[in-house]
C-alpha cells in the first residue's frame, strides 16, 4: 500500500522517479550500442530487406541476365538505399524507375504475368518505345495498370520490412539493456558472483534492463505526470 502522508509520498516517489531515471538511460545507452553496431556491415538495417527482395522477385527474375542494368545491379542498389536510410517513398520510385528501365520485348511476358496484365500489349509497348514509335492508349493503359500493381507490392514490401526492422531493433535494444542492466547490478551492489545471481539485486537489475527500451523514449513525459500526479494526491490529502 502506498503511504499517502507527505513523507511517504515523497520517499515513494523518489524511488519511481530514480527507477526511471535508471531505465530511461540505460535505454538510451543500449539504443545508441545497437545504432552503432550499424558500422559492421549494416548491422540491425539488414533486418527487412528480405521481405523487399522476396516481394519484387517476380518482378526482378525477368531482368536476370540482361547487359544492361540487371537484377543483380538493381538489388545492390536496393539494399544501399535500404541500409542508408533513404526516404521510403525515395526507395520506391526508385525501384519502379529501374524495372521501367529493365522493361524489354524479351522480358515483357514475364513482367505482364508477374502483375496480371496483358502480355501482348506491354510486349508491344516495349518493342515501340524502343522503336521510339508511337503507342496506343490501351498500351498506356496496360503500362498503367502494371504500374498500380508494381506499387502495391512495393508498399507491403517496404512496410512490411520497416516494420521487421523496427521489431528487431527493439528486441536487439531490450537485449543489450538487459546484459548492461545485469553487469551494472553487479558492480552496484558489489555481491559475489553466485550470491549476486540468487539475489534479488539480480532480479531488479533485470526489471530494469528489460524495460529500458520501451521506458526510453516517454521516461521524461511518465515522471512529469508522475510528479503532477503526486502532487494532486498530496494537495487532496492535506
Amino acid at each position: 500500500m502506498v503511504d499517502l502522508t507527505a513523507g511517504g509520498l515523497s520517499n515513494s516517489l523518489g524511488v519511481i522517479l530514480n527507477f526511471l531515471a535508471a531505465a530511461g538511460a540505460l535505454g538510451t545507452a543500449a539504443m545508441g550500442v545497437v545504432d552503432a553496431s550499424k558500422a559492421f556491415w549494416g548491422g540491425p538495417s539488414n533486418f527487412g530487406f528480405g521481405d523487399v527482395k522476396n516481394a519484387l522477385a517476380p518482378f526482378l527474375s525477368p531482368l536476370r541476365g540482361t547487359s544492361h542494368f540487371g537484377e543483380a545491379d538493381i538489388l545492390h542498389t536496393l539494399k544501399a538505399n535500404w541500409l542508408n536510410g533513404v526516404a521510403k517513398a525515395d526507395q520506391k520510385a526508385k525501384t519502379k524507375s529501374l524495372i521501367h528501365l529493365g522493361l524489354t520485348k524479351g522480358n515483357a511476358g514475364a513482367l505482364a504475368t508477374a502483375a496480371g496484365v496483358d502480355a501482348a500489349k506491354l510486349k508491344s509497348l516495349a518493342e515501340k518505345t524502343a522503336a521510339g514509335k508511337k503507342v496506343t492508349q490501351d498500351e498506356i493503359n496496360v503500362l498503367g495498370q502494371f504500374d498500380a500493381v508494381l506499387s502495391a507490392v512495393l508498399d507491403a514490401a517496404y512496410e512490411r520490412g520497416d516494420q521487421r526492422y523496427r521489431n528487431a531493433s527493439r528486441f536487439l535494444a531490450m537485449v543489450v539493456a538487459t546484459i548492461m542492466g545485469a553487469i551494472g547490478g553487479w558492480i552496484v551492489f558489489g555481491d559475489g558472483v553466485t550470491s549476486y545471481f540468487t539475489s534479488s539485486h539480480f532480479a531488479l537489475s533485470l526489471l530494469v534492463g528489460i524495460t529500458a527500451a520501451p521506458l526510453a523514449p516517454v521516461t521524461k513525459d511518465l515522471a512529469s505526470s508522475l510528479q503532477a500526479a503526486a502532487s494532486a494526491l498530496s494537495a487532496l490529502k492535506r
